[in-house]
């Protein structure tokens, strides 16, 4: 296993197996062909064809849009077609999350291919052998990836809240921190990645941060999304993510910018290049 593994099954889907779903000439999401079937029902407000989908005469104000595309989950969560909803509502955009045209509940993004935006955060100390890396094992009861290991804080981003406020709000939930803790943290980038998934197109962006823990830190989990935490030497963590499958998948990529920002991946890697520009590669 490498590496370069992670990043591609992170990036592992059909461009034939979906349709661009378009608003007004703007490809707001990739529709697998099994979804296009479900919204041939509402002709009203989709015209539907083998190469597209166009949402059409959707009402022309942002509250309106969003109110629409609730409705229609909603109707597909009763019969059975989405599995739930989360209570999250993200951004519908082609691009960043201020051109928000509407939005929509978390857990039904990847039905409709759009977009999703979330917050990732290594935490880290620095000893007088190396540095030492904090990550969570996810608890048993989680919907996804139950048991399988986890950033330090890792979270969905809500349009209601600001980077900066769901950054406190996450550390808070997962990890025990004080707000003037969180508010260390240093935004160092995003990764992006594009995944085939069973719920449908998942495009994301994850906004990636470095905190520099106190040695006396301890984590403490307040949402009972965590059910156990490792402070572990980086160089098993960097053995863990490139030879085991133990990271939920898309904190393999988080943690492998650390390394390469941290010297951990050397440059003369051969891999180096190839890494690099697949950690953010194109959202579909």
């Amino acid at each position: 296993m490498s590496f370069l593994d992670k990043i591609q099954a992170c990036n592992a889907w059909n461009p034939g197996d979906f349709v661009p779903f378009l608003l007004d000439g703007e490809r707001i999401g990739m529709l697998r062909h099994t979804a296009v079937d479900r919204l041939r029902r509402w002709p009203e407000h989709f015209t539907v064809s083998d190469t597209a989908v166009h949402w059409i005469q959707a009402p022309s104000d942002f509250d309106g849009r969003t109110a629409l595309l609730a409705d229609l989950v909603r109707q597909l969560v009763e019969e059975g077609v989405l599995s739930h909803v989360h209570g999250e509502r993200y951004p519908v955009t082609s691009g960043n999350r201020d051109r928000a045209i509407c939005l929509v509940d978390r857990a039904c993004a990847p039905f409709f291919g759009m977009r999703a935006f979330g917050q990732h955060l290594n935490g880290f100390v620095r000893t007088p052998t190396g540095i030492e890396m904090w990550v969570g094992r996810r608890a048993a009861d989680r919907r996804l990836y139950p048991g399988y290991l986890d950033n330090l804080v890792a979270g969905g981003l809500p349009f209601e809240l600001t980077l900066a406020e769901n950054l406190r709000k996450e550390c808070a939930e997962e990890a025990g921190m004080p707000p003037e803790l969180a508010d260390r943290a240093v935004a160092v980038g995003a990764v992006t990645y594009c995944r085939d998934s069973e719920r449908g197109l998942k495009p994301d962006v994850m906004y990636c941060y470095d905190l520099e823990l106190p040695e006396d830190f301890e984590p403490r989990c307040t949402d009972g999304e965590v059910e156990a935490f490792y402070r572990l030497p980086v160089e098993e963590i960097r053995d863990l993510v490139r030879d085991t499958g133990e990271f939920k998948l898309n904190c393999n990529l988080v943690i492998i910018d650390f390394l390469i920002r941290h010297g951990i991946i050397p440059q003369t890697d051969p891999d180096y290049l190839a890494i690099l520009s697949g950690l953010r590669s194109p959202l579909s």
